[in-house]
């Protein structure tokens, strides 16, 4: 699907990152503490006078706060810019939109590249190790800082599908209705094998210093490999074939190592940049916590529980990061516990990335479940039963 010319320009405009420290330390579900923890957070839209209307989104493995609008002086748009906004499927005439940047991350969040209060000196790897239950636990003080009780909808793709589910895991009660978009309920083999291969790229480089690069300058060859491998699993077989195909960067092959492919040339673009956003320590940490991740047999809703937050799932039949096998198996969890869960598998070619690029049918989807959800709250003062 292409994007309208509203969907491109109806944006929330100049927006701000805004930091949030919150007192005392974090209990990690690996028994060790993290404290103070500050995270970088962003509002879109207003909260209403009942405090009804607030939107939780989550970022993937590689994102951050910024979800929407454009920073003054930069040209930048969110990385959800076509689906948050004024009459767009997270509608910011209608909800307050909240996004934060996840601990562990690089872009405002208490993370590997943080001061350690103790040492004076980066965290590096002296920052102990992270779950997504850790991170919905640090969501959980922002979302009680902004005098919040229950969201309306928590949503978001791949990792951000992760938290998504483990806030109706672990906060239930607070949470209205959930859209977990490609994403999963644990990491299978291969997932894990992606991910330690991305990690072993990264330690391999001898720029990489066990950690401690910070002075130094980031390992760029390892970190820009890592993020290579990453984006071939973002893509399709056929989305990689109609983008590039066979062709070449220039009329002959240089029969050396070049670039010859413009497939190759992409691939090397997208690591040179990815390198000058992310820190290499943060990418270690964070995907070792999505392969930590494991809400399957019956931990999503645990045995004796009921809970009554709608689901709309997603998933894209391209998609072979994340399959839909494996949203299906969302789905089959939440009937069995006779949840209201939708379910919806959409046709592209986008791959894994088509929770980024497919807007008009998600936003369709997206629209419609707030819609009764919002409305059924309105009415009853809560949803369900």
């Amino acid at each position: 699907m292409t994007k309208t010319k509203k969907e491109k320009n109806n944006s929330v405009g100049v927006v701000e990152t805004k930091l949030f420290t919150f007192a005392g330390q974090l209990n990690l579900v690996s028994g060790e503490k993290l404290g103070p923890v500050t995270l970088a957070y962003e509002t879109y839209g207003s909260l209403n006078k009942d405090k009804s209307n607030a939107i939780l989104v989550l970022h993937a493995l590689s994102g951050d706060a910024h979800a929407a609008g454009i920073y003054n002086g930069q040209t930048d748009t969110g990385w959800w810019e076509d689906l948050i906004g004024p009459g767009k499927a997270f509608d910011t005439n209608r909800y307050f939109m909240i996004c934060s940047n996840v601990i562990g991350g690089c872009k405002g969040s208490t993370g590997p590249s943080s001061v350690n209060p103790a040492m004076g000196k980066p965290y590096a790897l002296d920052f102990p190790f992270i779950t997504v239950a850790d991170m919905v636990e640090a969501q959980r003080h922002l979302i009680d800082h902004l005098g919040i009780e229950k969201l309306l909808c928590v949503a978001g793709g791949s990792m951000g599908g992760m938290q998504v589910l483990q806030w109706v895991a672990s906060y239930p009660e607070r949470v209205k209705s959930a859209i977990p978009i490609a994403t999963t309920l644990k990491h299978s083999p291969q997932q894990i094998a992606f991910n330690e291969v991305i990690r072993q790229s990264i330690m391999a480089d001898p720029a990489w210093r066990e950690g401690n690069y910070y002075e130094y300058g980031q390992p760029e060859k390892g970190l820009s490999v890592a993020r290579m491998i990453g984006h071939i699993t973002f893509m399709s077989d056929q989305s990689m074939e109609e983008k590039f195909s066979r062709r070449l960067k220039s009329d002959h092959f240089s029969f050396g190592f070049d670039a010859d492919f413009e497939v190759e040339g992409y691939l090397r673009y997208r690591g040179a940049n990815f390198v000058k956003r992310f820190d290499a320590n943060s990418y270690l940490y964070i995907t070792k916590a999505i392969d930590y991740f494991d809400l399957s047999g019956g931990k999503l809703i645990p045995h004796g529980k009921t809970i009554d937050t709608r689901f709309l799932i997603i998933s894209f039949k391209s998609d072979w990061l994340y399959p839909p096998h494996q949203s299906q198996d969302i789905v089959r969890a939440l009937k069995r516990r006779h949840v209201d869960a939708t379910y919806c598998e959409l046709t592209t070619t986008y791959g894994h990335d088509a929770f980024l690029i497919e807007v008009e049918e998600q936003t369709t989807l997206i629209k419609h479940f707030l819609d009764k959800t919002f409305n059924g709250y309105l009415v009853t003062g809560h949803y369900g039963n």
